[in-house]
């Protein structure tokens, strides 16, 4: 077996860089007084239609067809809001050794919030997975996650998680839910200008979670929860994090193969169902956990940027896998001789004699 090796260049997201440099203006210059008010009413604001561009772009009918593969859908909720949540529990033993108790209630919200839709769908097109499969299932973990996971925080972290209650809820419904379905009944009249300006209102995605950030550390500041983080904690944090990483990552290949998906399937539950969204998990942090967010999102905020470089790693590698080969050079052996003129001889290998016929594509995804 070939080696894995590690990529010249690691792939840190440069909207993490952004992120932090976000964070570093929050502790430098918090928002005080009227500036916080007004800070906090434009997160709010910012949260409403961030989730109603999220309504407006999912295709109900795309929806719909993907629920055709719902063996594959159903096991990757399992993992998100099963699974991740089960480890999440678990790992309360590792206090005090290892987490404080506000690092612990941030590590079990990270495994509540739903998975990514980007890069699961980027990790599973490079690793030559099943793309449509992955693009349905980030898509169908967001839009349960949005009821899911305030109900899972509410159950899970009780008290101690910054204020849970039937109120909450309530704010999560209104502040998230309604502009979703809100922007999902009117996809059929804006529909067509949020596709043509998918890059534009990405950078309004993306300018409204660096507010939500900014709010929310601001406010961590001017609490002091700052002063309940020391490296060695940190370190900790990112230890525990790496070993949930990776049995997610274990756990999502492993277990799709036990259950007897194609390798298509199997990259796509790996990579859809071992990540969590930071676009989801901010905004719903901001609203759950008030005062504390900023230690509440610290967790998430080093598990995006690991995970985003271990799945590269990973994703890399899969392409380089003989059946992902034998895959493509099947179907570009396919293409050629659709392309090719009728009744025309075969090419002759080196040897002279006949090329081999195509072998049969394995790796479909269908079992």
């Amino acid at each position: 077996m070939k080696r894995l090796r590690w990529p010249r260049r690691l792939p840190i997201d440069p909207y993490i860089l952004l992120l932090l440099g976000t964070v570093g203006l929050a502790a430098l210059l918090p928002a005080r007084g009227t500036g916080a008010d007004v800070a906090s009413g434009a997160s709010t604001a910012a949260i409403a239609f961030l989730f109603f561009l999220y309504g407006a772009r999912l295709s109900t009918r795309e929806a719909m067809d993907g629920l055709r593969h719902w063996r594959l859908h159903v096991t990757v909720l399992a993992c998100t809001f099963v699974v991740f949540p089960l480890l999440g529990l678990a790992s309360r033993g590792l206090v005090p050794v290892f987490l404080t108790d506000p690092l612990y209630q941030g590590l079990l919200f990270l495994t509540l919030v739903p998975s990514t839709i980007q890069s699961s769908i980027a990790f599973t097109s490079i690793a030559r997975g099943n793309v449509p499969a992955a693009i349905c299932a980030g898509s169908f973990s967001s839009l349960v996650g949005i009821v899911v996971t305030p109900l899972l925080a509410a159950a899970l972290l009780g008290g101690g998680g910054g204020g849970f209650s039937a109120d909450s809820v309530v704010k999560i419904v209104l502040q998230l839910l309604v502009p979703f379905v809100a922007g999902q009944v009117l996809r059929r009249w804006i529909g067509g200008f949020v596709a043509r300006h998918k890059r534009v209102l990405g950078l309004v995605d993306r300018g409204s979670i660096l507010l939500v950030v900014y709010t929310a550390f601001s406010e961590g500041m001017v609490q002091g929860v700052w002063h309940q983080v020391s490296p060695v904690r940190l370190a900790g944090l990112l230890a525990v994090e790496a070993v949930l990483l990776a049995v997610m990552l274990l756990l999502t290949w492993y277990g799709a193969k036990a259950l007897r998906f194609g390798r298509e399937d199997r990259i796509a539950i790996q990579f859809a169902g071992s990540k969590k969204s930071l676009a989801a998990g901010l905004p719903m942090a901001s609203v759950l956990f008030g005062a504390q967010a900023s230690l509440a999102v610290l967790p998430l905020m080093l598990f995006h940027q690991m995970q985003l470089m271990v799945c590269a790693v990973i994703a890399k590698r899969r392409s380089q896998d003989p059946e992902a080969v034998a895959s493509e050079q099947s179907e570009q052996s396919e293409q050629s001789e659709q392309a090719g003129q009728p009744g025309q001889p075969e090419e002759a290998g080196a040897s002279g004699k006949p090329a081999a016929p195509a072998r049969t594509r394995v790796g479909t995804g269908r079992r």
